[in-house]
Order: structure tokens, then C-alpha cells, then sequence
């Protein structure tokens, strides 16, 4: 089982990158040759399903990114072990330097090639921060599409960057 494409969802994923339009910070192809080391309470292989789960306090580490989550269910498929989807489950966080993303839940999608974070979806970078119902993250176009609902709006804190001088006598 290949879990490269598991970190290059993480890698992908920091929101913020493609939320506020900035840099990735580690190129996904320096962090690909990083060990990956996954820490949890127990791990079950299901060969017959193709599933890894692992659960309890579970820490996923590669290079400068770390996920945290309850619960990680790898599912592969059955020609080369490619990773298919990746289910996070839990007090989901993930952090790379100043930016940080947090869920109840988190989906990885390879075919789609998205992530859909919900339950109380959060995404950070320094002091700024948006939120909503969903936030789904297309890993190609490089965009997040960002949705609410009756009882629960998009939010977008941006902190200004710099005093500008604005002339005001217009």
C-alpha cells in the first residue's frame, strides 16, 4: 500500500494556500521523499477491503506537516495499492507552519481529486481565518469553494497586511 498520495492530499490540502492565494511552502515533491511516520493506539489492516485503520490519538507526520485526527481510514484500491480515499474522523487538525486546518471530518477523494472538510470547518493562516459549513479543496485547479447554510454562514477574518497610505481627500 502506497501512502504517498495519502500526504500528497495533506500537502495539497493547506487551504489557506489556495483560500488566500499564497505559496504551498514545502514543494510537494521535497516533502514526498520525507519518511512518513503515522502513530496511533492500533492499526487494523483489512487486506479483503483494502482499509488501513488506524484510531486512537492518531499523529501522521511528513517533513514540516503533521495531521491529527481520532480516527484515519485508508482505503486502496486493488490494482497497485493506490490510495483511493482517505476518511479522517475526529477532532481533525492539520498544521504546516503558521497555517493550520481544522474539521470534524475530513474526506479525501483521489478520482475527485478534492477535499471536503465538515463539521465545523476552520482554516487558518497566521491571524486569518475562514469558515463555513463545507469547504471543499480542488487539488488540480488549485481553488476552495467554501459554503454555508441558513444556520451556519461563510466567515472570512483577513487581517490587513500593512498600514497603506490611502488618500482620502477624493
Amino acid at each position: 500500500m502506497r501512502f504517498s498520495l495519502f500526504f500528497c492530499f495533506i500537502g495539497c490540502f493547506i487551504l489557506p494556500a489556495g483560500v488566500w492565494g499564497g505559496a504551498l511552502g514545502t514543494p510537494l515533491l521535497e516533502r514526498d521523499e520525507n519518511p512518513i511516520q503515522i502513530k496511533s493506539d492500533k492499526l487494523l489492516t483489512d487486506t479483503q477491503n483494502r482499509t488501513a485503520t488506524f484510531s486512537g490519538k492518531v499523529t501522521a507526520r511528513q517533513g514540516d506537516l503533521a495531521l491529527y485526527a481520532d480516527r484515519i481510514v485508508v482505503h486502496y484500491g486493488a490494482e497497485g495499492g493506490n490510495v483511493e480515499q482517505v476518511d479522517c474522523a475526529g477532532s481533525v487538525r492539520i498544521v504546516q507552519k503558521n497555517r493550520t486546518g481544522s474539521a470534524g471530518n475530513a474526506v479525501y477523494d483521489n478520482k475527485a481529486g478534492k477535499i471536503v472538510l465538515t463539521v465545523n470547518p476552520k482554516v487558518y493562516q497566521g491571524e486569518d481565518m475562514i469558515s463555513g459549513s463545507e469547504i471543499t479543496y480542488y487539488l488540480a485547479d488549485q481553488r476552495s469553494v467554501v459554503t454555508g447554510t441558513p444556520t451556519v454562514r461563510v466567515e472570512a477574518v483577513i487581517h490587513p497586511k500593512g498600514k497603506r497610505n490611502v488618500d482620502t481627500s477624493r
